[in-house]
């Protein structure tokens, strides 16, 4: 008797223990990051700003906008990175509909692609780049931001 309760309590604590360590994607999603406003000025001069989750962390970007089920205008995710590469992004789990800014050290926007709902299909960018900016689709253009744009993060 004495071995089967042993017994019961230790699968016991190893299901708690699963359960409560097994957090679904879906609810990381749902975590914040912490957010900063960028300013980038548009075509016209005008400055146009942003809020961004800050996306620092191999994790962070792995799970970026997946799961997510809204993203409003004048919010985003921005990819930081430790120092200059070629990036490539998918959206496997992501449903909402992005466009993505690969963007400079320096701050200037290099190019602006569009991206498919759960696509597997690879965005790369066309040169090393030091941050990749994700967007509602369509925003880049309703704001008049195109390639050569500068990008700036506001102080706290």
């Amino acid at each position: 008797m004495m071995k089967f309760n042993f017994q019961v309590r230790f699968f016991a604590a190893a299901f708690l223990f699963l359960f409560i360590n097994c957090i679904p994607a879906e609810q990381k999603a749902q975590h914040k990051l912490e957010t900063k406003t960028i300013v980038i000025a548009n075509q016209a001069g005008a400055d146009i700003p942003l809020t961004v989750e800050l996306a620092r962390t191999n994790e962070e970007q792995r799970m970026g906008l997946m799961f997510r089920k809204k993203l409003d205008d004048g919010e985003g995710m921005l990819f930081v990175y430790n120092r200059d590469q070629m990036l490539s992004f998918w959206m496997k789990n992501t449903i909402i509909p992005l466009s993505i800014a690969f963007i400079s050290h320096d701050g200037r926007v290099i190019e602006i692609q569009d991206m498919r709902p759960q696509s597997l299909q690879s965005i790369r960018s066309s040169r090393s780049v030091r941050y990749a900016l994700e967007v509602p689709r369509g925003w880049f253009e309703r704001a008049g931001i195109t390639g050569g744009c500068a990008a700036r993060m506001l102080p706290d």
